[in-house]
Order: structure tokens, then C-alpha cells, then sequence
């Protein structure tokens, strides 16, 4: 028997938030907080959600009228929690007028973002905008019916300009680093494209908090939309699983009214540099050294690494004597105790989060997460062998064979001249060099460090000859 759908019981808040990106991180984190902050404090902050792409999302929410669930997944069970932030879902390519419109809705202050990084349309090299990206070069050429989202937010921004209505403020909540400045360039350029003095009015008049976010949100399968259905006697089709953890920290950096999303958590603070270092370094440094490591170990996710002894002292090895000496301490926090939280995380059995997915992209990842405190490991004189024996993990995996020899399904922008590059050097000191000088990936100062070379080299020799596992008790033994 088919059982009823998941529906809404509350009556929906006027919007006052536009979203761009509504998949699941967006509905474990920036939809729940809005929908908790609603609760304790009030205000008309309900979420226009708008789709780049497919309809799939709104096909799942209207017809339960924006609600759905999102699941904690805790080591003692699962915890459904409604949430019911969601007023409206539109998909952009069916109508670009109707998200203008609610983009120029006097009632919305702030426009909030979860498109990842190909969503902003940088250069890889430069970090600049693609101008000759074929949907920027669209969003130019036709600015009045845009496709990505910078091109909605510069033509929302010039209508209401045009109609005398207050900016609103733009939220990047994407896991990149400086992200605030990173959009605003993104948007700038853009709008300079189209109109100098439209550019400078958004450089005068509009706010780009910087956002730091964290909380592991797998996809959500259907084995996970019947469970659900099984234990609350509804289907919803909308349904978010997502750790019990979660951290917001956002930069006190806005002139538009804002939810109250302190009282449902969120750190408000002057300066978000700090704890987004935290994270790209404690969490997302270590989380890629156990993809890579703990992959060619043979460990499918990162609960099953953290169960290897060797590999759970990899994790504390890296954060006291090659991460956390590199960084400042954020405001109120405990770094210690915010990387025994790490842990206590990655051992949860109920968020299987696999190392090859973690593994992916990593030519895009490795600057900020490994070879920042590399060179900031160095430059101190301090050592680098915990981080040298994770790049040069990456630097065994991309060359597309695991330690029996099977192929590895690298996913990864420059996943085919990495592979070339390996393949075509002698030895593991030639492998190394050849990678090394990937510019995009590996800054000069470290690519011309013979200490870092010579770490590196024998770090891969170590896992071509012994393997990851070895190697990883070797480093803490």
C-alpha cells in the first residue's frame, strides 16, 4: 500500500531568502538553521529555492508544500526532524522571470548560494571569472535573461537599482576558502562585463559575508527513503540524512536584516579567516589524507580508516605536530578539543562516507587542505612527514592503479594529464617531479623545495614498494 505523502503543517512565512542550490547540504544546513531561527525568534525569512538545473527538487518538495525531514544519523539510531523553511521551489531554466521576480521582492535581504565551486565559473589558474565560459559569455551577451547564478544575482541587483529598491546581501555558503570575496569578485566582474557604473554601485552598496560551514550530508538513496517511510508511516521524497554535528560560522558583515540564526547556533563573528583555516586544515587535511591513505589501504570509508589503529593515530600524529602549530586559534575555540571532536565524528558507523568520494577532485583540493601547512611546516622548520606521505598518496592514486593493480576511477579535473605525467616518469623521484610541476596544483616554493622533493620521493618510494598500511605505521610507530 502506497503510503501518504509528507505534508506541511505550519502555515508558510512571507519569503525573505532566496536560495540558489537546493540539494541536500542546503536543506541539512542553511534550510534548517533558517527554519530553527524562525522558531525561536520569528520573522518572515521563508526560502524561495531555486534549481540551476533539474526539476527533480522541486518535484520532490511542492507536493508536500516545501516540508521534509532532515535525519540525524547518530551511532544509537536515526532522528527525524521536520523542517518547513521552504515557501516556494523554482526552476530557473523553465522560467529565469520568475526568479527575477522573487529575486526583486522588496521582502528578500539576502541571497544565499550552495552551487560549488564550477557554480562561481573561475579560472583554475587565474581564480578569475571565465569570460569566455559559454554561460558567462550567455549572461553577457544577453543580461536580461541569465543562466548562472551570478548572472540572477547581477540582474536582480540592477532592477532593483533601477526600481529604488535596497540591495540585498549575497551569501556564499559554499565550502571554499574566502568565499565572500570570492563572490563578490565574481559578481563584480560580471556586472562590469555589463556596466561600469553598475559595478560600482554593488562595490559601494552590496555585502558579501564570508561563511565558514560544516556538516556531512550524504545522498540520500531510496534504501534510505523507505526506511524513513517505514519508521514515520509517510514517504518523502525530500529527505536529508546528515550527521548530528553541525557549525555555521558567518561574518558580522551585513546592512539588510538577516535571521536570527544565532539562537539556532550559528557563530556570528568579525573574522571567519580563523575557523575556516581550522576546518580546511584539521578536518578536510585529514579527511583527504585518510581518502588517499586509507584507499589504497583498502578502506571503504573513513568510519572503517579510523578503526585501523595506525590510521586513527595518522589522524592525531598530523593535528599536533604538523597542522595545528599552523594555525591561530578562532575566537572561543579549543583546537584539542575541536580535533577530539574530529574523531569522535569519523567513527560514527552510521555516516559511511566513502574515501573515493572524498578522493575526488583532489588536484582542486590539495593546495589549501595539505600544501598550506606544508609550507607553512616548512617555513618554520618543522617537519612534514605526515603531510608529505598523504600528497605523495595522491600523487600514487592518480596515477590510476591500486596497490593489486586494479584500475582507480579518478575522478578529477586534470585527472588525464596527471595520469600521463605519472605514466610517463621512471621511478617514484621522476613521478614526483613530473607533479610537481603542475603550477595549478603545486605553488613554486614548494615545487622548488628540495626538502619537499626528497620527502615526497621517499614517501611515494615507501608506498610503491611497502604499501599505504605499512607506511602509515612506519610514520607513527
Amino acid at each position: 500500500m502506497r503510503l501518504p505523502r509528507l505534508t506541511r503543517t505550519i502555515p508558510r512565512p512571507g519569503t525573505g531568502l532566496v536560495h540558489f542550490g537546493p540539494g541536500a547540504f542546503f536543506r541539512s544546513f542553511v534550510a534548517a538553521y533558517t527554519d530553527q531561527a524562525m522558531a525561536a525568534s520569528g520573522g518572515e525569512w521563508g526560502i524561495c529555492a531555486v534549481s540551476l538545473r533539474s526539476a527533480g527538487i522541486r518535484d520532490a518538495l511542492v507536493p508536500q508544500g516545501g516540508a521534509y525531514q532532515v535525519v540525524e544519523m547518530t551511532p544509537g539510531g536515526e532522528r527525524p526532524q521536520r523542517v518547513e523553511a521552504i515557501t516556494d521551489v523554482l526552476v530557473a531554466p523553465e522560467d529565469p522571470g520568475a526568479v527575477l521576480a522573487a529575486m526583486t521582492d522588496p521582502g528578500v535581504h539576502v541571497v544565499s548560494l550552495t552551487i560549488t565551486e564550477k557554480g562561481y565559473h573561475l579560472s583554475p589558474a587565474s581564480g578569475a571569472l571565465q569570460r569566455d565560459d559559454p554561460e558567462i559569455a550567455r549572461d553577457i551577451a544577453h543580461p536580461r535573461a541569465p543562466c548562472t547564478a551570478p548572472g540572477f544575482i547581477v540582474a536582480a541587483l540592477a532592477a532593483r537599482r533601477a526600481a529604488g529598491i535596497a540591495p540585498f546581501a549575497v551569501l556564499s555558503c559554499d565550502n571554499l576558502p574566502g568565499n565572500g570575496a570570492l563572490a563578490r569578485g565574481v559578481v563584480l566582474a560580471l556586472a562590469r562585463a555589463r556596466d561600469a557604473e553598475l559595478a560600482d554601485w554593488i562595490a559601494a552598496n552590496v555585502r558579501f559575508p564570508a561563511t565558514m560551514v560544516d556538516r556531512i550530508t550524504p545522498a540520500t538513496t531510496e534504501d534510505d527513503i523507505a526506511r524513513l517511510a517505514r519508521a514515520t508511516g509517510v514517504e518523502d521524497r525530500a529527505c536529508v540524512f546528515a550527521e548530528p554535528f553541525r557549525q555555521w560560522v558567518i561574518e558580522d558583515d551585513f546592512d539588510t536584516p538577516r535571521p536570527d540564526w544565532a539562537a539556532a547556533g550559528a557563530q556570528i563573528v568579525g573574522d571567519v579567516a580563523p575557523f575556516e583555516a581550522m576546518k580546511l586544515r584539521c578536518l578536510n587535511g585529514t579527511h583527504s589524507a585518510l581518502a588517499y591513505l586509507g584507499y589504497l589501504a583498502g578502506h571503504e570509508t573513513v568510519c572503517d580508516a579510523v578503526g585501523d589503529a595506525p590510521f586513527e593515530a595518522l589522524c592525531r600524529h598530523l593535528w599536533t605536530a604538523e597542522i595545528l602549530p599552523t594555525l591561530e586559534t578562532p575566537e572561543g575555540e579549543d583546537l584539542p578539543a575541536y580535533c577530539d571532536a574530529l574523531l569522535a565524528r569519523y567513527r560514527n558507523p552510521a555516516i559511511r562516507h566513502r574515501t573515493w568520494q572524498i578522493a575526488m577532485d583532489g588536484s582542486q583540493k590539495l593546495p589549501q587542505r595539505l600544501l598550506a601547512p606544508m609550507a607553512d611546516q616548512r617555513a618554520a622548520g618543522r617537519g612534514i612527514g605526515g603531510l608529505a606521505l598523504a600528497v605523495a598518496a595522491w600523487m600514487r592514486y592518480v596515477g590510476g592503479r591500486d596497490e593489486a593493480g586494479r584500475p582507480i576511477d579518478v575522478r578529477d579535473p586534470l585527472a588525464d594529464r596527471l595520469r600521463a605525467l605519472s605514466a610517463g616518469a621512471d621511478g617514484p623521484a621522476a613521478r614526483v617531479r613530473a607533479l610537481v610541476s603542475v603550477e595549478t596544483v603545486f605553488p613554486r616554493a614548494l615545487a622548488e623545495d628540495r626538502g619537499v622533493i626528497d620527502a615526497l620521493a621517499q614517501a611515494l618510494d615507501g608506498l610503491e614498494r611497502i604499501g599505504a598500511r605499512q607506511m602509515v605505521g612506519r610514520l607513527v610507530a
